[in-house]
């Protein structure tokens, strides 16, 4: 594998020259190290990596752990599938385009980070009037600051370097100004030292909450509790607990080695006010989420020492039309036409279906390519008939739908895990434990686009699937890493020159990446608790100010008087209504009248559905438990799907003021 960059810019391209065919040198040592051939050269994928450093022998592996299971017997797999995805393209002779990922200009960078953050009036010609990041800014803990304030204060150098003509901000008035809103001051060059609420126990109406904890509760909290090697809190900030731990000289965290049975058995602590899954929150509270991901991600990032940097591909042009090489997004509008509302690709669901529909247990599944002849001869034949539904899938064997699969996820003009987020995911390998490595892997599922998310999510419950079938099928969760590995990451193929022992190190590397994908994929499709209080703190935040800005507009319009008579008025019956202690739950699909339900220690939202769904009426009988859920809507959030498991008094003490409907989940 080769890493090519440019002063410029780097292109990414796929070639094959006419002629002999070149060696492809592979050197697995008694580390992992082997050699071997390949009958085919290929083009080339470069994703700025800096290679400048050599990595010392034997020090490429030593702070993950990321060798530990991947001796000369499993690389091997992960050679022959790249030496297949060789040959399958040179049996296509494919041509095609270069795409360009553009090398930003000083500040570039962080400006593009500081937009997808949501905080562009933080610089710029609208930097005079940033009150509205004020309310996102009071939610960020310490480390999160840290990582918008580097941000700020290199957008703000080059500016003034290329003397822009609008306001420029002091970074650190930017966070003084913060604290000022509240009215307690702080000194903006010390920025670990500011607290990230004043009122951590109170929410929007003065009830108790515990969603807002500033730096110091956070650390307290680290402290305190009893800590697992293999319990994920979700709690406190990923960041924090990182710093925490490089601060402590006792701290220590989970490093084990071996094979698949030995990955660490990581779990969920349970929470009594539920489990947020990504798909259980409302698009205007997601885009929030987004947000405070990929702050949070970049605040891990820096903690650790490891540089975070978004790739931007420059637009090319692309089919616009067909099968294999379609952009997703542009795949997805083709088959919500044939089946509306799908949000995975119809050929990538068929395929699994494909495979699947024969057995799992077929021995070397995945590993085991098609004839090269006859999956270019189907390829062709599926872009040509499957719209049409003339396409004979009898004709169809087992291990050529597998490897029609591995050629869909190859030739989508951007990565599944995309030109934005690819490099940070083959760096997770390089933070120093698992846990990191798996919380940095949580944030990077959440910011990829929902398309490639929710395509993902499949790919990787299919291959759990194969992986169950083990047994009788020989491919244990490595197999299938290191054969899946070179279809994720190396897009459009390695370099055809000789590998060097740190490019080879990244191929161990990602193959353990892809392994952590699939061993923890219901960890990595979890919202951390700590992201959705924060999202609660900006709602009540917003709700503050959109009080006293409505207030200000009723006394200019003199209309105070008689709009808060009337809204006391319209106020009055539900709280006379409703005694304390009590909600009342509406089901629209279920029930015309809503039901009062008396709120106790052990009552969950499961049992709340299941009171509703033992009613005999004619609607009741049409749905099945698992077609309707409890949501949390409005108060602090936005709306929330609730996990049956969650306790209705925790959950209504930190969202007194939230309706409780249940209904059918949008799919």
């Amino acid at each position: 594998m080769s890493w090519r960059s440019g002063s410029r810019g780097v292109v990414l391209t796929a070639y094959h020259p006419s002629g002999g065919a070149g060696d492809y040198l592979k050197m697995l040592t008694k580390d992992f190290f082997l050699i071997c051939t390949c009958s085919r050269r290929s083009g080339q994928y470069t994703m700025n990596h800096d290679h400048s450093k050599k990595i010392p022998d034997g020090a490429s592996f030593d702070r993950s752990g990321s060798q530990d299971s991947l001796d000369e017997l499993s690389m091997d797999d992960y050679w022959k599938e790249l030496e297949n995805i060789h040959e399958t393209r040179a049996n296509n002779h494919e041509e095609r385009v270069a795409l360009v990922v553009k090398e930003p200009d000083e500040g570039e960078l962080e400006e593009e980070w500081l937009k997808e953050a949501g905080l562009s009036n933080l610089f710029g010609e609208s930097s005079g009037d940033s009150l509205e990041s004020m309310v996102f800014l009071s939610t960020l803990t310490r480390t999160q600051k840290a990582a918008v304030e580097k941000r700020v204060e290199t957008v703000t150098q080059t500016m003034r370097k290329k003397n822009k003509q609008h306001q420029i901000p002091d970074v650190r008035d930017i966070f003084r100004l913060q604290n000022d809103s509240k009215g307690k001051v702080c000194d903006g060059s010390e920025p670990s030292t500011v607290r990230t609420s004043e009122n951590k126990n109170e929410t929007h109406d003065g009830t108790k909450g515990n969603f807002s904890l500033g730096t110091d509760e956070q650390k307290s909290l680290l402290e305190d509790m009893p800590s697992s090697d293999t319990d994920i809190n979700l709690e406190i900030s990923f960041a924090e607990q990182a710093a925490n731990l490089k601060d402590s000289s006792v701290g220590k965290m989970y490093k084990g080695g071996g094979g698949d049975t030995l990955l660490p058995n990581f779990r969920l602590p349970k929470d009594k006010t539920g489990t947020t899954k990504i798909g259980d929150l409302a698009p205007q509270d997601m885009k929030k989420v987004y947000s405070l991901a990929l702050i949070e991600l970049t605040a891990l990032y820096d903690i650790l020492g490891t540089e975070f940097k978004q790739q931007k591909a420059v637009k090319i042009k692309t089919k616009d039309s067909g099968l294999f090489g379609v952009p997703l997004s542009l795949l997805l509008e083709q088959d919500q036409k044939k089946v509306p509302g799908t949000k995975i690709p119809l050929i990538f669901q068929k395929l699994i279906a494909q495979i699947e529909e024969t057995t799992l247990e077929t021995e070397g599944l995945l590993r085991i390519p098609g004839v090269a002849t006859r999956v270019k001869g189907l390829c062709q034949e599926l872009e040509a008939k499957f719209y049409e539904g003339t396409f004979n899938w009898e004709n169809v064997k087992q291990h050529d739908a597998a490897s029609l699969l591995k050629l869909f996820i190859r030739e989508l003009p951007q990565p599944l895990l995309t030109v934005e987020y690819l490099k940070a995911f083959q760096d997770v390998q390089n933070l120093p434990t698992r846990k990191q490595q798996l919380q940095a892997l949580n944030l990077l599922v959440i910011l990829l686009p929902e398309a490639n998310r929710d395509t993902l999510k499949v790919l990787l419950e299919f291959l759990q699937r194969v992986i169950d079938h083990r047994d009788k099928n020989k491919m244990t969760l490595k197999n299938v890493a290191m054969v899946m590995a070179p279809n994720l990451f190396t897009f459009h193929g390695f370099g055809s020159k000789a590998i060097e022992q740190s490019e080879f190190a990244m191929a161990a590397g990602t193959a353990n990446v892809m392994r952590f994908m699939i061993q923890y994929q219901k960890l990595l499709w979890t919202i951390p608790k700590f992201i959705v209080n924060q999202v609660r703190k900006q709602n009540t935040e917003s709700q503050k100010k959109e009080k006293k800005d409505k207030a200000m507009k009723k006394l200019l319009k003199k209309m105070a008087y008689d709009r808060e008579k009337h809204e006391k008025q319209e106020k009055t019956p539900n709280d006379t209504d409703v005694p304390q202690g009590v909600i009342r739950v509406q089901a629209p699909h279920l029930s015309k009248v809503s039901m009062a339900i008396q709120l106790t220690e052990e009552l969950k939202a499961g049992d709340i559905v299941a009171r509703f769904l033992s009613q005999k009426s004619g609607n009741v009988q049409a749905l099945k438990k698992e077609e309707v859920f409890l949501y949390e809507i409005g108060g602090n959030i936005g709306e929330r799907c609730l996990d049956d498991d969650a306790y209705m008094k925790d959950l209504y003490q930190l969202n007194p003021n939230a309706e409780w409907v249940i209904k059918p989940k949008q799919s």
